[in-house]
């Protein structure tokens, strides 16, 4: 009897110490998600193909997330309306910057007309978002609100996007 208390006191120690010793998650899970101000064109369509993140002391470069890769009217998205664009599992460390990568079928209308929309290095190296968070273990939401009518500028040769985005 006395043997098996000093069993079960062992294991019971030992449990305490194992469960005192977990590590914090060392990964998050990031949802990406897309939201707009209003503006006063008709639709502002942007082709995405690709969701990068960046993150402190990351030897590893630029991370692809998982991507819905579709045109979205940024004006679909107002009011409080977003949609998920990209998730994927992360290291839980400070998120410098997002990108977003985008194809050539991006346009605009405008009094019924579509027309082209110009976005300078947009489908190279991606719209670079700086974000400085640290993100929270196991599940992390950055909501990119948009805004499309501070973000087309109309200019001789057509339109041209030059993003204004705030990351919340």
């Amino acid at each position: 009897m006395k043997l098996l208390k000093s069993v079960l006191t062992f294991v019971l120690v030992l449990s305490m110490v194992f469960l005192a010793c977990k590590k914090e998650s060392r990964t998050s899970t990031l949802h990406v998600r897309l939201t707009d101000a209003p503006a006063d064109w008709e639709e502002v369509n942007i082709d995405l193909k690709e969701v990068k993140v960046s993150f402190d002391n990351d030897t590893a470069g630029w991370i692809s997330l998982p991507t819905k890769d579709t045109i979205y009217n940024l004006l679909d998205l107002q009011n409080g309306l977003d949609t998920l664009i990209a998730q994927g599992t992360v290291p839980s460390n400070t998120l410098n910057e997002i990108r977003l990568v985008l194809g050539d079928n991006n346009t605009i209308k405008s009094n019924g007309q579509v027309y082209p929309l110009t976005i300078p290095s947009g489908s190279a190296s991606g719209l670079k978002i700086k974000v400085r968070k640290k993100l929270n273990a196991n599940l992390e939401t950055i909501v990119l609100d948009f805004d499309a009518g501070a973000s087309v500028k109309e200019e001789q040769n057509g339109y041209k996007l030059r993003p204004v985005i705030i990351v919340k």
